[in-house]
C-alpha cells in the first residue's frame, strides 16, 4: 500500500527526528483545505449551566466543539489545533486520568497541536475553562 499524501488526508502530524513524542497533542500539524475556525467555546450545556468540576466542564466543551465542527461537515479527526484558556494550572492538572478520558471519549485519539494558557478569568464568571479550535477539512471534502 502507498503511503497517503496530505492531500488524501486530513492532517500530517509533524515529529522532529530525535525529538520525545508528547503525550496527548502533537508538536505540529500539516494541513491543507478548508477551515474551520471556533470562537472561544466554555462548557456550558444547552440550558447555559456549568458543572461544577474542570474534567466536567472540559468535557461539555469538548462535546460544544465537536457540535460546531460537524455543523462544519468536519469531526474531531479534522482538529489541527486547540488553545486552553484556564483559570486554574492546578485544577488542569489535577485529574489528568480523568481529563484524558473526556477527552478521549469525545475527540477519540486526534491530538492536534495545543497550547494552555492561565488566565486570571473568562468573560463567563463560572467557566474555568474556555478552548479556541481550528480544523482544516481535506480540500473538495
Amino acid at each position: 500500500m502507498k503511503p497517503e499524501t496530505p492531500a488524501e488526508v486530513a492532517h500530517v502530524v509533524l515529529q522532529p527526528p530525535g525529538w520525545p513524542r508528547p503525550r496527548g497533542y502533537a508538536n505540529g500539524i500539516l494541513a491543507q483545505g478548508r477551515l474551520v475556525l471556533t470562537g472561544g467555546v466554555v462548557g456550558w450545556d444547552t440550558e447555559g449551566r456549568f458543572a461544577e468540576t474542570f474534567v466536567g466542564q472540559a468535557r461539555q466543551t469538548f462535546e460544544n466543539i465537536r457540535a460546531i465542527l460537524q455543523e462544519a461537515g468536519a469531526g474531531p479527526e479534522h482538529l489541527v489545533r486547540l488553545t486552553w484558556y484556564v483559570t486554574s494550572i492546578e485544577d488542569y492538572l489535577a485529574d489528568p486520568k480523568g481529563l484524558g478520558a473526556a477527552y478521549r471519549d469525545v475527540f477519540g485519539r486526534n491530538f492536534p497541536a495545543m497550547a494552555t494558557v492561565q488566565v486570571v478569568r473568562l468573560v463567563e464568571p463560572a467557566a474555568k475553562v474556555e478552548i479556541e479550535a481550528t480544523a482544516v477539512l481535506p480540500a473538495g471534502a
